[in-house]
C-alpha cells in the first residue's frame, strides 16, 4: 500500500539586485539607471498610477481578483508530498520493466498536434503568433514522443515520462478532472512478435492499481480491427468510423439509447444500422466472447476483426501466464477516440474504490488508459517509415483525488519534509553551538533544520519537532558542550540518551534505518 512518507521540501529566493529605473532613450540605444529617490512626481509615483489605471480599465476600479484560471489550482506542501510519493510509486514500476526517461518541450508546433486526436483536436490550447510560428500546449505525451522518435530517427525504445499536458476541457475538480494535469506514460516502441508488449503494458496497470490499493478495479480491452470490422459488417461507410468511435466511447458516460440518439441524430446513421452496433457494442466477456465471436458468420468474414480477434485472443493467453486474467474484460463498447490508435485499446475503472471514512463515494472513472498506435510516428517521418508502438498512460491525478479524499477523511497528517533531527539548546547564548553542529550534520548528509532564532525556548523547539513529525531532536546545553556530548531525543518516545559527539552521526543513521 502507498504509504504517506516524508518529503523534502524547499524554496531559495533570489538575492535582490541594484533597483533599476525606467529605460531612458540615449543615441538610439536603451540605457538602464539605477533609480533615484522619487519625488512627489517620481518614477515611482507615475509607475503605481499606471498600475491602478490598468487595474481600474480592467476590473471597473477593482483590484484584480486573486484566482488561479479555470480548471487549475495550487498545490499546498501536503497535496505535493502525497502526489510526489504517488508519483515516485508509478515511476518505481515503470524502472522495474525497463523502461528510460525522456523529456520534450511543453511546447510544440501546432500542426504536430492537430489532426491526432478526432474529436478532441479542439480541446488543444492553440497560442498566438510567436515569431513566425504557431505553437500550441501539448494535449498528451503520446504524440510528442512519436514526433521525438521520427526527429531522432528511433526504431526502438522503451520509455517512461512524466509531465503535465493541458486541455480546454470542461474541468470537474471533484472528479480529478483539470485544464492543466499530470500524465505518467510508458510506451514500448519497435517491432516485436505480436501482443508481447501489449501484454506487459497491462501488467504494469494492473501492478500499479494493485500497488497503490485504491479499491477493486477492472481493466477494459477491445481492439481498433475489432471495432472498425463491427462497423463495416455493420453497413457504416468506412468514412464514419471515427466519428462512430468518438459516439460509442460514450458508452461507459451515457446510456445506450443516448449513444443511438447521437449516432442516428448528429453523427447520420440510419436506425437499422446503429441497432446493428448496439448488438456488439453491448457485448463483454473473456476467451468465451472471443471465441463466440471468432465463429460469428458476418465478423468471421471481416479481415480487420478476424486479425483483431485473432491477437485478442492471443493477448488473454500471455495474460493468463501473468495471471491477472480476474481483472480483465473484453468489452466491445470500449473505444478509446483518439484517431491514433490502431489495435489493441484498453482502459482501467474504478469499481468500488476503497472509502470506509467518507459517506458519498468518490466519483472518479477511468483512471488508466493506452493502446497500440502503429501508425503514427509515420506521420511524422518524410519517408513515412513506421514504428509500431503500444503504450499506457496512468491517470495520476484522478488517483490522486482519491487518496486526497482518503487522507482528509482519516484526519492524517502528511509529512511534507524528510527532516531527521533538529538541533535544539535549552539555554540562553548558544546559537554559535548549534550553527556549529547542524553544519556537522549537513556535512553528514544528515536531514536538518533549527529555529532561526537566538534563544528559542526548548519547549518550542520541541513541539516543532512534534507538530512537523521530526523524529529526532540533537540537544546541546552547556553540560553536553562539556562533556562532550550531544543529548539525542527520540520524540515519539521521548527517551532521551547522551551520545559522544564523534558518534552522533552513526548513532542517527542507526536509528533511522529501517
Amino acid at each position: 500500500m502507498l504509504r504517506l512518507g516524508p518529503l523534502a521540501a524547499a524554496g531559495r529566493l533570489l538575492p535582490a539586485g541594484p533597483r533599476l529605473g525606467p529605460p531612458r532613450p540615449s543615441g538610439g540605444r536603451v540605457r538602464l539607471s539605477r533609480s533615484r529617490p522619487p519625488g512627489p512626481v517620481g518614477d515611482r509615483g507615475l509607475l503605481a498610477r499606471q498600475v491602478r489605471a490598468a487595474a481600474g480599465s480592467a476590473g471597473g476600479g477593482q483590484s484584480p481578483a486573486l484566482k488561479t484560471p479555470k480548471g487549475t489550482r495550487d498545490h499546498p506542501p501536503a497535496h505535493v508530498a502525497l502526489r510526489d510519493r504517488l508519483l515516485a510509486a508509478v515511476v518505481t514500476c515503470f524502472k522495474r520493466h525497463g523502461a528510460a526517461a525522456i523529456d520534450t518541450p511543453v511546447l510544440e508546433l501546432r500542426e504536430t498536434l492537430t489532426g491526432k486526436y478526432g474529436e478532441d483536436t479542439k480541446l488543444i490550447y492553440e497560442l498566438q503568433d510567436q515569431g513566425g510560428e504557431l505553437l500550441a500546449l501539448r494535449y498528451d505525451l503520446t504524440v510528442p514522443f512519436a514526433r521525438y522518435l521520427a526527429m531522432n530517427k528511433i526504431t526502438n525504445m522503451k520509455r517512461y515520462h512524466v509531465a503535465k499536458v493541458y486541455r480546454r476541457d470542461n474541468p470537474a475538480t471533484t472528479r480529478g478532472r483539470y485544464r492543466e494535469f499530470y500524465q505518467c506514460d510508458f510506451d514500448i516502441a519497435g517491432q516485436f512478435d505480436p501482443m508481447i508488449p501489449d501484454a506487459e503494458c497491462l501488467k504494469i496497470v494492473h501492478e500499479i492499481l494493485s500497488d497503490l490499493q485504491l479499491g477493486d478495479f477492472i481493466i477494459k480491452v477491445n481492439d481498433r480491427r475489432i471495432l472498425n470490422g463491427v462497423f463495416a459488417v455493420c453497413g457504416i461507410p468506412e468514412s464514419k468510423f471515427i466519428t462512430t468511435c468518438s459516439t460509442v466511447d460514450k458508452l461507459d458516460k451515457m446510456p445506450w439509447e443516448e449513444v443511438r440518439s447521437e449516432m442516428v441524430g448528429e453523427k447520420g446513421l440510419s436506425p437499422e444500422a446503429a441497432d446493428h452496433i448496439g448488438e456488439y457494442v453491448q457485448l463483454h466477456g473473456g476467451l468465451d466472447l472471443i471465441e463466440q465471436l471468432l465463429q460469428d458468420p458476418k465478423l468471421s468474414q471481416n479481415k480487420l476483426a478476424k486479425e483483431g480477434l485473432g491477437d485478442m485472443k492471443l493477448l488473454f493467453e500471455y495474460l493468463t501466464l501473468f495471471g491477472i486474467t480476474g481483472k480483465i474484460s473484453f468489452d466491445l463498447s470500449l473505444a478509446r477516440g483518439l484517431d491514433y490508435y490502431t489495435g489493441v485499446i484498453f482502459e482501467a475503472v474504478l469499481l468500488q474504490p476503497e472509502n470506509d471514512h467518507v459517506e458519498e463515494p468518490v466519483s472518479v472513472g477511468s483512471v488508466a488508459g493506452g493502446g497500440r498506435y502503429d501508425g503514427l510516428v509515420g506521420m511524422f517521418d518524410p519517408k513515412g517509415r513506421k514504428v509500431p508502438c503500444v503504450g499506457v498512460s496512468i491517470g495520476i491525478e484522478r488517483i490522486f483525488s482519491i487518496l486526497e479524499q482518503r487522507v482528509k477523511a482519516s484526519g492524517e497528517k502528511v509529512r511534507t519534509t524528510e527532516t531527521q533531527v533538529l538541533v535544539a539548546t535549552p539555554q540562553k547564548h548558544l546559537l554559535a553551538a548549534r550553527l556549529k553542529l547542524i553544519s556537522e550534520l549537513w556535512d553528514a548528509g544528515i536531514k536538518a533544520e533549527m529555529l532561526y532564532k537566538k534563544d528559542p525556548k526548548l519547549l518550542k523547539q520541541l513541539q516543532y519537532c512534534e507538530d512537523t513529525g521530526i523524529p529526532f531532536a540533537a540537544i546541546i546545553g552547556e553540560q553536553e558542550l562539556t562533556d562532550g556530548v550531544v543529548k539525542l531525543r527520540d520524540v515519539a518516545t521521548r527517551e532521551e540518551v547522551d551520545i559522544p559527539r564523534e558518534k552522533l552521526v552513526d548513532e542517527i543513521r542507526r536509528r533511522l534505518e529501517p
